[in-house]
């Protein structure tokens, strides 16, 4: 019998949980990079609306869900935790595997959880109009959903090697009537220090988008990742986890997501730091690109969020601003930073990180695909790689370990990357 865990409306979670309430040390604040002091509320305001900038530097431990964002929510959510039993025996592990299964949303992954969110309090807020950017196009497409939910307007700069290799992408964005241009562009002094056949990078195109809000002031820059709001949202995913764990009478050994800026793996995560910080032997996996090996080879130091230098400067894992990461397909995964949350969580080594090659990365998406029914995300697959190897780990060690990572989003618009 296949097992898997669900919750009803009434069990899915009411509130965020914001962990910078129980983390026994403090976040290096944003720098404003004129004066290499904290950046200041005002100039912040301009990019973003103050209830998401409340969010941002709050030290409440859980923040009540706007019923309008419930309501939302509940087309998709409470999503399933599934145990990998196919996968279980295919590999001969002692171990139990399960996954968070976050394809299920409109757009098809976990990027809904904030668009849904950063969305409704722009709304209120007054904004018109949302710039962002998108690597793979998960979260173009969720901001896009989201825009059109909230009557906002929304404008998408697409790095332009996901742009040329995800078409679907593009076209749902526009179905949901989201307008995407690939990034860099001649749309924007920053796009255009950079030949139109660059390949691009989320860095360049957060610089574009952010160009866009300084200039219209009807609008407001919205972000995927990386920021503790962002962060704060997801964790929807771990609160739900926690509660279909404790349904099955179980307690994780080890929990995985994959990680570009830090959005699904914290919102995985976080909700279980404090039994760590308790004493609790539970491992923290984030799962990256070989070929953007951020919190594996980065610097934890000061560093722009952007290409150019428009964003503050963020204490956070970084392989520098202006590197230009190779064309692989896992777009989502192609940033040169890290959520400062996450950041610090690994310096204090309360996380830990492995990077996972393109070949083994798809081959782990196969293996997952034959065996579960759902075809991965190459963002997610990562995480997939990881879970194997450590089910792998513990059939060699003898030991029955809980497994659990979260599936992000499936892959149905990736297939030309599989091929």
């Amino acid at each position: 019998m296949r097992e898997y865990v669900n919750l009803n409306f009434e069990e899915m979670p009411k509130y965020w949980y914001n962990i910078l309430a129980d983390l026994p040390f403090e976040l290096d604040p944003p720098l404003d990079p004129e004066t290499n002091k904290p950046i200041s509320l005002e100039k912040l305001l301009r990019l973003f609306p103050q209830p998401l900038l409340e969010q941002e530097m709050s030290n409440k431990r859980f923040i009540k869900i706007p019923e309008d964002i419930l309501e939302e929510y509940a087309v998709y959510r409470p999503t399933l935790l599934i145990r990998a039993s196919f996968l279980e025996r295919y590999l001969e592990t002692p171990a139990k595997i399960y996954y968070k299964y976050e394809g299920i949303s409109p757009t098809g992954s976990h990027k809904t959880n904030t668009a849904l969110a950063q969305a409704y309090y722009n709304k209120i807020s007054g904004t018109k109009v949302l710039y962002t950017e998108t690597g793979a196009g998960q979260w173009g497409s969720a901001l896009s959903y989201a825009g059109l939910k909230f009557g906002l307007k929304v404008k998408v700069f697409m790095v332009r090697t996901s742009y040329k290799q995800k078409p679907a992408r593009k076209q749902l964005m526009n179905f949901f009537e989201g307008e995407v241009v690939p990034s860099p562009s001649d749309l924007t002094v920053s796009g255009k220090r950079y030949n139109k056949n660059h390949p691009g990078s989320l860095g360049i195109a957060i610089s574009e988008a952010m160009e866009k809000v300084i200039e219209n002031e009807e609008a407001k820059y919205a972000l995927g990742s990386v920021l503790n709001h962002v962060l704060l949202h997801q964790t929807i995913i771990g609160l739900e986890t926690k509660k279909q764990l404790e349904k099955l009478g179980l307690s994780p050994d080890i929990i995985i997501g994959c990680h570009g800026g830090g959005s699904n793996f914290g919102g995985t995560i976080l909700p279980f730091v404090t039994e760590k910080l308790s004493g609790k032997d539970i491992k923290f996996l984030a799962c990256e690109p070989e070929s953007c090996p951020t919190l594996t080879k980065g610097e934890y130091r000061y560093d722009f969020g952007d290409s150019v230098g428009f964003t503050p400067l963020l204490k956070m894992y970084t392989l520098g601003k202006d590197f230009i990461p190779p064309e692989i397909h896992a777009g989502g995964l192609r940033y040169h930073g890290a959520a400062p949350i996450i950041s610090i969580l690994a310096k204090k080594r309360l996380v830990e990180a492995a990077s996972f090659k393109q070949s083994e990365t798809f081959k782990a998406a196969k293996i997952f695909a034959k065996l579960e029914g759902i075809i991965p995300a190459p963002e997610s697959a990562h995480a997939i790689a990881g879970a194997i190897e450590e089910a792998l780990k513990a059939k060699k060690e003898k030991k029955n370990k809980i497994i659990v990572f979260t599936l992000s989003g499936h892959g149905l618009f990736d297939l030309s990357a599989y091929i």
